[in-house]
C-alpha cells in the first residue's frame, strides 16, 4: 500500500489509516483485479498452447505431403528409367520394317491357293 501511495505521489506519513469498511472494499477490489488478471493470463497461455499445437500439426502435415511427393517423384524417375531402357532395347526402326515385310510374305504364302497335287505314281509290285 505504501508503494502504491508513493507511486501516486502521496507522502506515506500523511495518510491516515483506513477504517475497516474501506479496507475491506480495497481488499475486494484487489482480489477482483487479481482474479481478472489470473483468468486473462490463463487464457493467453491456453491460446498460446493451442496455437503451438496447431503449428506442429500443420508442419507435420506439410512434412508428410513433402515425403509423399518426394516418393512419387522417385517412383516416376524409376518408371522413366525403365521406359528409357525399353526404348533403347527396342530393335531399330529398319529392323522393325524388315520384320513387317517378312510377316506380309508369310501371310501371302499362307493365303495363297494350294498348288494342284502332283500326280502320284502307282506303286509297282516288287514281288
Amino acid at each position: 500500500m505504501r508503494a502504491k501511495m508513493r507511486l501516486m505521489g502521496f507522502n506515506a506519513e500523511a495518510v491516515k489509516p483506513l477504517n475497516e469498511e474501506a479496507a475491506a472494499e480495497l481488499g475486494a477490489e484487489l482480489l477482483g483485479e487479481a482474479t481478472v488478471f489470473i483468468v486473462t493470463c490463463s487464457c493467453l497461455v491456453l491460446e498460446y498452447w493451442r496455437h503451438q499445437a496447431y503449428q506442429r500439426r500443420k508442419e507435420g502435415e506439410q512434412r508428410a505431403a513433402w515425403v509423399t511427393m518426394r516418393d512419387e517423384v522417385d517412383r516416376l524417375a524409376l518408371a522413366l528409367e525403365a521406359l528409357q531402357a525399353q526404348v533403347q532395347a527396342a530393335p531399330p526402326r529398319g529392323a522393325l520394317e524388315e520384320l513387317q515385310a517378312q510377316m506380309q510374305e508369310v501371310r501371302a504364302q499362307l493365303c495363297a491357293p494350294d498348288p494342284p497335287p502332283a500326280p502320284q505314281a502307282e506303286p509297282t509290285p516288287e514281288e
